[in-house]
């Protein structure tokens, strides 16, 4: 009985030193949501930055980040992300050809972290010119 918990004890703490010298990228960003509040349709481009910090032991990298429409153009950090360092995502909103509204768009980040795709959105309202 001894024996087969001291295999036992023996197995499970070999798994644990696996784990932990496991090597992982992880994307954690300060804000997942912007919020540009309201603006006139006389300025309709809007800009906002997403920063993030790269919490796992190896590099990162983006490998892509897609916006839901066409008005919003998402551009970020090409090069590897090293563990602990930052790295930004930079998003133009455009209301041109639009008409004053309320509105919410996601852009989609694929990544090689353990979190593969993670969401941001940025939110608000053009309000017409008077």
């Amino acid at each position: 009985m001894k024996r087969i918990l001291f295999i036992s004890l023996l197995l499970l703490a070999t798994v644990n030193i696996a784990m932990a010298q496991k090597k992982y990228a992880e994307i954690k960003f300060e804000n997942t949501t912007y919020d540009f509040g309201k603006f006139p349709e006389s300025d309709p481009v809007q800009k906002c930055v997403f920063t993030f910090t790269n919490t796992g032991n190896m590099p990162l990298i983006i490998k892509q980040a897609i916006a839901s429409c066409g008005c919003t153009v998402p551009s970020y950090t090409k090069k590897p992300i090293e563990p602990g360092e930052k790295g930004q995502i930079k998003v133009t909103y455009s209301g041109r050809g639009t008409f004053p509204a309320r509105f919410k768009k996601t852009i989609t980040v694929r990544t090689n972290g353990v979190n593969e795709t993670v969401r941001l959105y940025i939110v608000g309202e053009m309000t017409e010119d008077k």
